[in-house]
């Protein structure tokens, strides 16, 4: 099975949310089914074949998450992100401040859904598949 540092070595190539994608099937190919990412301090719990699962450790210090969520202004936050406009701790910080507590990762369906406290899907977005030409190398 997978390990943290095989994870985090995957996600050392990420340098904005545009880097996602690629991530993703970073991930799906050390064999990470799903995950669950916490806003409030970063850890992460993967999962993987056979009920096994691993979880990372605290990424940053806690972050308040907002009791009430504002989906409008997580979306505009996000898209920011994916296009590349802010990095990982602003964006958790966007997302705390949107009420996002977690987002969950599914690397066969290829989804990310966002949840606020109550367990709300605030969004559900469909991860791009990337394409490869014939020329290029396999990630």
């Amino acid at each position: 099975m997978f390990t943290i540092d095989q994870i985090k070595a995957a996600h050392s190539k990420v340098k904005s949310g545009a880097d996602f994608p690629a991530y993703i099937q970073d991930l799906k190919k050390l064999g990470v089914a799903s995950y669950e990412a916490f806003v409030e301090d970063g850890h992460t719990e993967y999962f993987g074949a056979n009920e096994f699962k691993i979880t990372s450790p605290a990424n940053y210090e806690v972050l308040k998450i907002s009791d009430s969520s504002n989906a409008a202004q997580f979306i505009s936050d996000l898209k920011a992100h994916q296009s590349g406009k802010t990095d990982y701790p602003t964006f958790c910080n966007d997302a705390a401040k949107s009420g996002i507590e977690k987002w969950a990762v599914d690397t066969e369906k290829m989804t990310c859904i966002y949840f606020d406290k109550l367990d709300n899907e605030i969004l559900i977005e469909v991860i791009p598949h990337l394409i490869l030409l014939a020329s290029d190398s396999v990630l």
